[in-house]
């Protein structure tokens, strides 16, 4: 071995330093043997002598021997190979199984560790459920009164806040009160209008509504007109919220997490039961705001004039008539649960005690009409549709329609607001009878008669509607040919209506003798007809009227010639003298 190393290329190293200025080329020296070796064999291959064959014979002669020594040196490495492959297979699964184990037991050892980890960890308390009721009765009145005395000195003029104050108060009161426990949403979109009416204020205390009924009206209008739309706006908020999680759930997202509303509708049902005018103004003001509209809202709408009602009848109807109905006229009055709900409030408001003298003493209130005429056109038409339009609702419209329709036409025959509201009903009823449904036309021909005793005005607006309402003026002349109790109790108001039919005989004349169709031939002949008759009737009425003046003028002058003798007059003949003018 030390030899081997000696050598490097067949020289030595103390040569090779020479040669190469200290740097060595290193070489195995069994492969260069091996090829020195691999060299002879080649060399001794060939001819040796001029080419003679000594050398070829005599490979030729161990050839045989040599062949036979490599299969067998073959074979022994092959079992060799095969011995140590059976070997190295146990080993490599040794390895592995070994190597398994210790990943088992270090798996093993960390998930002995996460378990002590959780089981370290403190489990989360769950908070205890407060129901409504149970935050409501913890309210105690002295304190609440306590509390709005310091707010009102602190913030003495700044009844914004106040308010805010106010409602922070019963934040509080409400705060372990969650979402699940005051689905107010789904309480609105699925209840009746009966059930929601005292929703959340029946958990509170008479006491403590008291107190803060009496501290809310003391508050201005304008604050609380700010305040209410402060609420609403928060309400919205939190409708969107539940609308949007709600719509996240479906499609297998997070719902998004709601905060109770309990204590802003508790507050705002103490403002608008103690001060319910102030919603007037408000849904003014949300009728110009496209946040506030839409069919989701109207559930929160109703509940607002259902708490009004209850401070203020007659405010309940002025705004189911002027906010709540004229829904029904759009495209929403197709829906069955917004009719159901329309109707369900203003039967509410009905059949509150005493409802109808309530409302029939509060006709014309602050110079509003509870029921404008535009409300009763539009209860006319949902009361009288034609036959094929009837709905289910339809029977509920009929039983509501005489209460409101005695308050749309009560007050003071003569004034001035009455004779401005019947001039706007004519010309409510001329449309509506000439419409070519029988009941409808009847109906709006009473109107029509109505109006006529209200307001002399109303025969010079019929003059001017007559041709181009034929239809209509035929079905009123009929109307009172058929029952003719129509005696107005003013001589002006004789005169006026006789002045008018003889108008329209002139106009009845000059429509025939002109080139029309038949039918509207026809429908003048009839007007014509019947303005004869009444012509006829009022001429007789006259006479009999002025027979009655003239009778009494002279029992009045007898009455006082014979004064000094009354006491010996036989009163029993003198009313048998004076039966037959009966």
């Amino acid at each position: 071995m030390e030899d081997d190393r000696s050598y490097i290329n067949g020289e030595s190293l103390n040569h090779g330093e020479e040669n190469t200025q200290g740097w060595q080329k290193v070489t195995y020296a069994k492969k260069q043997r091996k090829n020195q070796n691999k060299n002879a064999s080649l060399d001794s291959s060939k001819p040796v002598n001029g080419g003679s064959g000594v050398q070829m014979e005599k490979n030729s002669v161990f050839s045989g021997l040599e062949k036979h020594a490599e299969e067998r040196r073959r074979k022994l490495e092959a079992e060799r190979a095969a011995v140590y492959d059976d070997d190295e297979v146990p080993r490599s699964n040794r390895r592995r199984d070994e190597d398994e184990d210790d990943f088992s037991s270090d798996g093993e050892t960390r998930n002995d560790a996460l378990e002590v980890n959780k089981k370290e960890k403190p489990k989360k308390v769950k908070k205890p459920k407060v129901s409504v009721a149970e935050a409501a009765a913890k309210i105690d009145n002295d304190d609440l009164a306590s509390f709005l005395s310091s707010i009102s000195e602190s913030y003495e003029g700044q009844q914004d806040i106040q308010l805010m104050r106010f409602a922070d108060y019963f934040g509080r009161a409400f705060s372990a009160v969650s979402a699940s426990q005051f689905p107010w949403l789904k309480l609105l979109r699925e209840s009746s209008v009966a059930k929601i009416a005292d929703v959340p204020i029946c958990y509170i205390s008479e006491a403590v509504c008291k107190t803060s009924m009496d501290w809310v009206n003391n508050r201005s209008n304008e604050a609380l007109e700010s305040f209410i739309m402060w609420s609403l706006d928060s309400i919205i908020a939190d409708m969107a919220i539940q609308q949007h999680g709600s719509k996240a759930a479906k499609k297998g997202g997070q719902p998004a997490s709601s905060k109770s509303q309990v204590a802003i509708f508790v507050v705002l049902a103490f403002v608008l039961r103690r001060k319910p005018d102030v919603l007037i103004n408000v849904l003014l003001k949300l009728n110009e705001n496209a946040k506030f509209q839409g069919q989701d809202k109207l559930p929160m709408l109703m509940w607002m004039v259902v708490q009004s009602c209850q401070g203020n009848l007659a405010v309940g109807l002025y705004l189911w008539s002027h906010h709540i109905l004229p829904i029904l006229g759009g495209k929403a009055g197709s829906n069955p649960l917004t009719r159901d709900l329309v109707l369900q409030l203003i039967e509410r408001i009905l059949a509150t005690p005493k409802a109808r003298g309530t409302l029939l003493s509060n006709a014309g209130r602050k110079g509003e009409r509870l029921v404008s005429p535009a409300a009763l056109d539009l209860l006319l038409h949902l009361t009288f549709p034609a036959s094929s339009a009837r709905l289910k609702a339809t029977e509920r419209f009929e039983a509501i329609y005489p209460v409101l329709k005695e308050v749309a036409l009560s007050g003071s025959p003569g004034s001035k607001a009455m004779k401005q509201v019947s001039v706007q009903i004519q010309t409510i009823a001329v449309k509506a009878a000439g419409e070519g449904i029988p009941e409808l036309s009847e109906e709006a021909t009473r109107l029509f008669i109505w109006c006529l005793t209200q307001n002399p005005d109303c025969y010079n607006q019929w003059e001017t509607l007559y041709v181009d309402n034929i239809e209509a003026s035929v079905a009123t002349l009929r109307k009172l040919t058929d029952e003719w109790k129509f005696v107005p109790s003013k001589t002006s108001y004789i005169q006026q209506f006789g002045e008018t039919l003889r108008s329209f005989r002139q106009k009845n004349e000059k429509q025939l003798s002109s080139k029309a169709n038949a039918a509207h031939l026809s429908a003048f002949k009839d007007a014509d007809k019947y303005c004869k008759i009444l012509l006829g009737r009022l001429s007789s009425s006259h006479g009999w009227l002025k027979s009655i003046l003239v009778a009494s003028v002279v029992v009045a002058v007898g009455a006082a010639a014979i004064s000094p003798y009354i006491d010996s007059l036989n009163f029993s003949k003198l009313s048998v003298l004076f039966n037959p003018l009966v």
